[in-house]
């Protein structure tokens, strides 16, 4: 049984939705939603494509200066880069990882899109190393395609 119940974070987005809030919003209450699943989600951030560039635009957890990733940089522009979400058990096996802090020991990364287009992520940082099964995976997707839908 996954931690994280996609389910309630996608009410909350509707709710959020219909209250017609914007899409930082919207960003911020995925972030908030999913990071309260408690461990493993450590950290969690939502990067937009902008171009060549993934730009941070919401978060819940530990701040970081990772604000701007190029395509093909790090965990994150791999992502996109590859068009293929990316579970990584163990950050530190991985050369051009991007640590956003000395305590993460594995990334969950998962694609925002719509059809073919790729509009973000869902980056989500844990202290704990290979936390990230396949339905934990599967349930991140579940949002992460609501937000396709959403914004």
């Amino acid at each position: 049984m996954p931690l994280l119940d996609a389910d309630r974070v996608i009410a909350a987005l509707r709710g959020t939705f219909a209250r017609e809030a914007g899409r930082q919003e919207l960003l911020r209450t995925a972030a908030e939603k999913i990071r309260a699943a408690g461990p493993p989600y450590t950290s969690v951030y939502l990067y937009m494509l902008h171009g060549d560039q993934l730009l941070l635009e919401a978060y819940a957890g530990r701040e970081t200066d990772h604000t701007r990733i190029p395509v093909g940089q790090g965990v994150c522009g791999t992502a996109v880069a590859s068009g293929e979400d990316q579970n990584v058990p163990d950050v530190r096996a991985i050369d051009n990882y991007i640590a956003c802090n000395s305590w993460t020991r594995s990334e969950l990364v998962v694609l925002i899109r719509r059809g073919d287009l790729i509009l973000g992520q869902i980056d989500i940082d844990s202290d704990e190393p290979d936390p990230f099964t396949p339905a934990e995976t599967a349930e991140v997707r579940r949002v992460a395609d609501a937000l396709a839908v959403l914004l």
